[in-house]
């Protein structure tokens, strides 16, 4: 009930007629249904209308007869106050020198009539359906303030500039600490978008940018965390930044053993193609027949980079990388 009261005081407060109060309680419904057994509308109509009822919510909520086109009329609805919505929630969460936190997900259709609706990268491992991407807004205790829906084949940093916008000019935030991952807040991002708008960011770096700042007598020193997991560092390259460098020794673990298996998982195809090279009247012949067979192999477990391949007609030998590895594995758990 306490989503009904934050309703009632976001949504009702000037809606006095009958037909604005049913809707905030098929709406409030809907969420707690959404929480308590995902389904779809028509399954949501079945379980909470008093003839089919398979729960006491819409008993609790006194919803009696519930037909179908009440639910999609409930949320065409509550999307024209969606602006007052968030608009409300961050008045009353968010204030100036605030952690902001966002990110991004997707949820593909079975569809074909939604405008925003794309082919893009799939989360839910669905690249043959279409889907629409959204992000999230929530303060630093994980309450959502807004959510905003882009087409499906929006990239992630694509998205940051239009929550700006609203952070600062909606909501009258005039500073405030963007968080967001790797993927979201780009050198480009921060460089076009936050610099300019006076916000304050935490994100994280890439692989490569750790790997620079690790190089010989370079800031990162590794020897740092034989006593503490973490530390600060400055560097010419990232001028006016704070950098935190930490190390998540359960991550470097787990970093060190996956990469192992798929080393010994690659090796495995990588002398079954070998003994298949060398075997009499094998079809495998042609070093570029060869090479093809070979590069499917490493390429598909990303280990190309830590083997050394030699290809030629009749003939295929392999080495790990041994420096390579090692210098990989230097820097597992390391933010």
């Amino acid at each position: 009930m306490i989503g009904k009261i934050a309703l009632d005081r976001l949504i009702l407060s000037t809606a006095k007629d009958a037909e604005a109060r049913r809707y905030c309680d098929l709406v409030v419904a809907m969420m707690v249904d959404r929480l308590i057994a995902p389904r779809s509308k028509l399954g949501f109509v079945r379980a909470v209308d008093e003839e089919t009822a398979t729960t006491s919510l819409g008993e609790v909520l006194g919803l009696g007869r519930v037909k179908d086109r009440e639910a999609y009329e409930a949320l065409d609805w509550l999307v024209e106050r969606q602006v007052r919505i968030e608009n409300g929630l961050a008045r009353r969460h968010l204030k100036d020198g605030v952690l902001v936190l966002y990110d991004v997900s997707s949820s593909y259709f079975e569809g074909r009539h939604c405008p925003l609706a794309q082919y893009g990268h799939s989360r839910d491992h669905r690249a043959d359906r279409l889907q629409i991407v959204y992000g999230l807004l929530c303060t630093r205790e994980g309450l959502p303030i807004a959510v905003e829906v882009f087409e499906g084949n929006t990239a992630d940093p694509t998205t940051l500039k239009s929550q700006i916008d609203k952070v600062k000019s909606r909501f009258g935030i005039k500073r405030a600490v963007l968080v967001g991952d790797r993927g979201m807040i780009t050198a480009a991002r921060i460089g076009e978008d936050l610099k300019s708008s006076g916000l304050d960011w935490i994100t994280c770096l890439r692989a490569p940018q750790i790997q620079a700042l690790a190089q010989d007598h370079g800031p990162l020193q590794l020897s740092l965390f034989d006593e503490r997991d973490l530390a600060e560092i400055s560097s010419p390259d990232f001028p006016g930044e704070r950098l935190i460098v930490c190390r998540n020794r359960d991550l470097q673990a787990e970093r060190a053993r996956k990469r192992e298996a798929l080393l010994v998982a690659t090796e495995r195809e990588l002398t079954r193609i070998q003994t298949q090279v060398r075997r009499k009247g094998s079809h495998l012949r042609a070093a570029v027949e060869i090479g093809l067979a070979v590069g499917e192999i490493v390429n598909t477990r990303k280990m190309a980079k830590h083997f050394t391949l030699d290809i030629g007609d009749g003939h295929f030998t392999w080495s790990r990388k041994a420096d390579q590895i090692a210098a990989e594995a230097k820097l597992d758990g390391i933010y």
